[in-house]
């Protein structure tokens, strides 16, 4: 027994640990957004500001008209591909998991070919394509080469395999219809793995940065993760300014997590009366 919780105390210090150093960074940040350029490029490591300023919030805001038009179009292109993942991949998953059609196997074994294939592969040909059909520059460029992602099909293949058959055939004896019972019964009880799906696929839309760069050239077009490159120079960068437009960054990316947390935690029992 002494042993076990000398196990957990180590355990406890390890994550403990952990938890500081991945926190130090974004506090650090934190605090440099509320100083001026001069005090962050002098040096230091102070988590308190000297010379404390609400400056770089007013410039990136006031002085910057774009800002909040980045801010709008990263929002605008991760809720789309994020909506459209939650149906795409869950009705693709649903398929490929209760229903037999000609080419079944082939599909998913396709589909775990493409989770092979890294993501920096494809930008050229992506490239090439979206050229083609005229959409560089656009937000369907950056939208529609987006609305579906193997991974979560892959991951909601495996969570219906293991969905009780039992509902789905208590609603066809109801008189729903495949689409109904999907809908209807099948959705609502996967809450868990779409709140894991959203999390995620929100975080890498709204957190991407090298789709935009290769597919924008127009700044009003530009997502907030390229607009906070312009200010970084060839001989200076603005820090304070990078730093109060990151903590902006960062809340909405918090509030989709600390909204869906409660689904991501949480595990669901079924049964056959629910």
């Amino acid at each position: 027994m002494t042993r076990f919780r000398w196990l957990q105390v180590i355990l406890y210090v390890v994550l403990v640990g952990y938890a500081i150093a991945t926190f130090l960074p974004f506090a650090w940040a934190l605090s440099a957004s509320f100083k001026p350029l001069s005090e962050i490029v002098a040096g230091g490591a102070s988590f308190i500001p000297e010379n404390f300023t609400l400056d770089n919030y007013k410039k990136i805001f006031i002085q910057e008209p774009l800002f909040i038009r980045w801010l709008l179009n990263s929002a605008f292109i991760a809720a789309c591909i994020t909506a459209c993942n939650l149906l795409f991949n869950s009705m693709a998953g649903y398929a490929l998991a209760r229903m037999r059609f000609p080419g079944n196997k082939l599909w998913f074994l396709l589909i775990l070919a493409v989770l092979m294939v890294p993501g920096q592969i494809t930008l050229i040909p992506s490239f090439l394509v979206l050229k083609s059909l005229g959409w560089l520059n656009s937000y369907q460029g950056l939208i529609v080469p987006n609305v579906v992602n193997a991974t979560f099909i892959f991951m909601m293949r495996q969570f219906f395999i293991n969905f009780p058959k039992e509902l789905e055939e208590a609603a066809a004896l109801d008189g729903f219809s495949r689409w109904e019972t999907f809908l209807q019964v099948v959705l609502p009880l996967a809450k868990p793995a779409l709140a894991a799906q959203a999390i995620f696929i929100f975080m890498g839309a709204w957190n991407n940065f090298m789709m935009p760069l290769i597919i924008l050239s127009d700044r009003e077009l530009f997502t907030l993760p390229l607009g906070l490159n312009t200010f970084k120079g060839q001989y200076i960068s603005y820090w304070n300014y990078i730093m109060a437009a990151s903590m902006v960054f960062t809340l909405p990316a918090l509030a989709i997590y600390a909204f869906f947390n409660r689904y991501f935690i949480r595990s669901v029992t079924f049964t056959g009366g629910k």
